[in-house]
């Protein structure tokens, strides 16, 4: 192929040169053809890629291609239900809400009702009138000694960090907020002036490398802790155990993107490469971990402190029920994240094969919760693919309390799945930090839009339960949903998360079977 596009290359020119003999207008050609020569001669010589070396100018269609080919199986392809991670269907009911518009379906669903994994849930003969219900429904989080609770909505703003959203994204989901009344968790980036502007209620997430409450090492500040902590607008503080995207795993922040403002947030220095270790240093334990949640309560004058995770070895989540249990002290809330992964990039082998999924890791905190008769003491946030009302219906059944969402809001705001979050070119100004993009995410325009996705997202859910006959989220339960596990048989979540009796896993306790061999390994001294 090269040898063909010498020798084209070399006629090509000649017939231009010799027509032009009798033509001066054709040299106009070389306009054309000149810049693909040089293209091709570039390809031959450069030999990092043996495609467009063997052939020149042509294999760069491969990669134009490869780069076009989300965008043609998302718009020409897929069909409106095998979308992944979230299809068309579901995008369209968040772009619909959030610019409230028509988001009813004609013609019946188009889900395979009949087919393995469909879910569906109960309702009553004898529903309750919807228009009667609180459609602003709130719940408190603080335990005994918190001086501070925090009346939560039943959906909140899930941890997306300023860096990897672009300020005017970070703008107009906490303007979203303020006017919505619904929390914005931070991510552990820090908080930034954007977070702040426009008063919007703050979840601090605090992840292992403390930024904006560090000392110059990594380590733990309690001073730069307590002065971030008391800010009015911070409700809650969230320990950041793990994430689904890539738990166990830590982050590198590079030298060349830590800028003065990103420095001046996370409290490093400017231009240096700050790394987020896998692991807290502030605490190694489970006790020692619980110790630090009463820390940072009392730190920030009473506020609600809980941590997150992505549920793992099961063994070591019921150390820290022990822990609770032997000290006597519980954290306000646990965020349980799913081990399918949200917003953050990371490498497929973690997105795809680490971490509980979140539905199995829900059931199963709340059911560790009440066997150690202490799940009165918490709440539970699920944070995993949070997209309907439908979705926190199902949360809620096995445990949650109130949900966090992040991808939806991200299509709140003009999110496409263009699935480019990683590469710093989001097309619609999200997930970007290039000037360029971000300045089309207008925030006057997009705040109205988060907020109003969460105003008929909540209401949606509150006519689910009217249509289940019951009153308030905290009726839900496990025999509500309805899963098909096999051709024609059905069951409920009760029946697939059997739930636990209460107290059956403290010391003496007639824990089922399941639990023997986790519990043996339980230990509140070391994970």
């Amino acid at each position: 192929m090269r040898k063909l596009f010498v020798i084209t290359s070399i006629l090509v020119s000649a017939i231009i040169i010799v027509w032009s003999y009798f033509w001066i207008d054709m040299l106009l050609l070389f306009v054309i053809v000149g810049p693909l020569i040089v293209i091709g001669i570039q390809d031959m010589i450069q030999t990092k890629q043996s495609l467009k070396r063997n052939f020149p100018v042509l294999g760069r269609l491969r990669y134009v291609f490869e780069d076009l080919r989300p965008k043609i199986q998302q718009y020409f392809v897929e069909s409106d239900t095998d979308g992944a991670p979230i299809n068309r269907n579901e995008r369209s009911v968040i772009y619909q809400r959030a610019k409230k518009q028509i988001d009813t379906v004609p013609f019946g669903t188009q889900l395979n009702v009949y087919a393995e994994g469909y879910e569906w849930m109960t309702h009553s003969i004898k529903p309750l009138d919807h228009n009667l219900l609180d459609h602003n429904p709130r719940i408190k989080f603080g335990g005994s000694k918190c001086i501070q609770p925090y009346q939560a909505s039943v959906l909140n703003v899930s941890a997306m960090s300023f860096g990897s959203l672009s300020a005017n994204a970070i703008e107009s989901l906490n303007a979203g907020a303020k006017i919505g009344s619904f929390a914005h968790n931070t991510g552990e980036g820090g908080i930034s002036p954007y977070h702040l502007k426009h008063g919007g209620d703050l979840i601090w997430q605090i992840g292992t490398g403390y930024f904006g409450a560090r000392n110059e090492d990594g380590t733990f500040s309690a001073d730069a802790f307590q002065k971030n902590a008391h800010r009015p607008e911070v409700k809650m503080i969230e320990i950041k155990l793990s994430q689904g995207a890539k738990p166990g795993h830590g982050g590198i922040l590079p030298g060349k993107k830590n800028t003065p403002e990103i420095a001046a947030i996370r409290g490093v220095k400017v231009g240096t490469t700050v790394f987020s270790p896998p692991y807290h240093s502030a605490f190694g334990n489970p006790i020692e971990l619980i110790k630090f949640v009463d820390q940072l309560r009392e730190l920030s004058g009473g506020k609600p402190v809980g941590f997150k995770l992505c549920i793992g070895r099961k063994s070591e989540f019921l150390g820290l029920c022990k822990a609770m249990v032997q000290l006597n002290l519980y954290p306000d809330f646990i965020t349980i994240d799913g081990g399918e992964g949200g917003t953050g990039a990371a490498p497929p082998e973690f997105t795809n094969f680490v971490g509980m999924p979140m539905l199995d890791a829900v059931a199963f905190a709340d059911d560790a919760l009440r066997g150690f008769g202490i799940r009165e003491h918490m709440r539970l946030i699920a944070s995993g693919k949070i997209l309907t009302g439908f979705n926190i219906v199902r949360a809620m059944a096995l445990g949650a309390d109130t949900c966090n969402t992040a991808r939806a809001m991200m299509m709140a705001l003009g999110c496409i799945q263009a699935l480019e979050c990683h590469k710093n070119t989001c097309p619609t100004g999200v997930a970007t930090q290039d000037q360029y993009f971000a300045k089309g995410l207008v925030v006057e325009d997009k705040k109205v839009r988060v907020a109003n996705y969460h105003k008929n997202t909540v209401g949606s859910f509150v006519e689910l339960l009217s249509c289940a006959g019951l009153a308030s989220p905290d009726e839900i339960n496990r025999t509500h949903v309805y899963r098909r596990v096999f051709m024609n048989m059905v069951k409920t979540y009760e029946e697939i998360y059997p739930p636990v009796p209460e107290g059956c896993l403290l010391e003496g306790g007639d824990s089922p079977f399941e639990y023997d061999s986790y519990l043996a390994r339980a230990s509140a001294d070391k994970f």
